[in-house]
């Protein structure tokens, strides 16, 4: 059974609309643009009602599947800790006469 979710994927803000664009499959840039549209002429207050609807839509589940890219967690399959890089040491530069200063 499909559920209407703010989205983990595909957020700009708090995945709301594009959680209203997966459950209806279309494109969430779409509902941007007609939201954003909505928002400059005022059309029923749809600032209010996204504060609404963030606070009350769930958020989407987390995936516990290792090779599923849209996982997200701390632990991503077999995956080893990178080694931070190792520090490049400055040329040394000599020094110039600035003392006709």
């Amino acid at each position: 059974m499909k559920k209407l979710t703010k989205s983990r994927d595909n957020k700009m803000v708090s995945g709301v609309l594009a959680g209203i664009a997966e459950y209806f499959g279309f494109d969430p840039t779409l509902l941007r643009i007609i939201y954003g549209a909505a928002t400059l002429i005022g059309a029923g207050s749809p600032f209010i009602l996204y504060i609404v609807l963030a606070i009350v839509m769930p958020e989407a589940p987390m995936s516990n599947d290792p090779k599923d890219p849209t996982a997200h967690g701390f632990n991503q399959g077999n995956k080893q800790p990178e080694k931070p890089a190792s520090r490049k040491e400055a040329d040394k530069v000599e020094e110039e006469d600035w003392s006709d200063f």
